[in-house]
């Protein structure tokens, strides 16, 4: 179990849509207006989970119009957001949000979010550690999930909440949204070679 635990940890921390639009978030409207962002991708990431679980994430994916469709939907998502963050002028910015977002935007981001469905479908059909009782398993795989996605969100949030507070010269602001947005690049990468597997 401590090997799972440390594979969610691992697997969450790292940029991903989620976390990288919840520090946007944050930066653009603070940490209170964020929690409702945060929340509306906690909904998505459990019903992406009750997805794969069920096998209807199977079942949808298996069709190559509907995978491919997710597929162009969510890199499309991907590449305006790292676009948004590599030309956000001389803030720091992880998205540039430009309205704000709350529960159904969360919600809507997971849905389309491929990570979101690798990372369940990883955690949900390996990692086997009470293998006499599926049901008990999958349940307790559940809530240590839950147990350490909220706390990483609410980290991110609150670094992108405290990211405006910081007088960086506009170089290093802008060195730092190239980052960002390569990480997004990488995710958009990522989520193409998952058309093969």
């Amino acid at each position: 179990m401590l090997i799972f635990c440390l594979a969610i940890f691992l697997l969450l921390i790292t940029p991903g849509p989620g976390v990288l639009s919840t520090a946007g978030v944050g930066t653009a409207y603070g940490f209170r207006a964020g929690l409702r962002y945060v929340f509306g991708l906690l909904l998505g990431t459990n019903l992406v989970a009750l997805a794969v679980i069920s096998g209807l994430a199977t079942i949808v994916l298996a069709n190559a119009w509907a995978r491919s469709a997710l597929l162009v939907i969510s890199s499309v998502y991907l590449l305006t957001i790292a676009y948004r963050i590599a030309f956000a002028g001389s803030r720091i910015a992880f998205i540039a949000a430009r309205s704000q977002p709350g529960i159904k935007a969360g919600l809507l981001l997971q849905t389309i979010n491929p990570k979101a469905y690798v990372f369940n479908s990883t955690m949900f059909s390996g990692f086997a550690f009470m293998p006499e009782s599926l049901i008990t398993e999958t349940l307790v795989k559940l809530l240590i999930i839950n147990l350490i996605w909220i706390p990483i969100h609410l980290l991110w949030l609150w670094a992108g909440s405290s990211v405006h507070q910081l007088n960086l010269k506009p170089r290093t602001q802008f060195a730092i949204n190239c980052m960002m947005a390569l990480a997004m690049l990488i995710v958009v990468g990522l989520a193409l070679l998952s058309l093969n597997y």
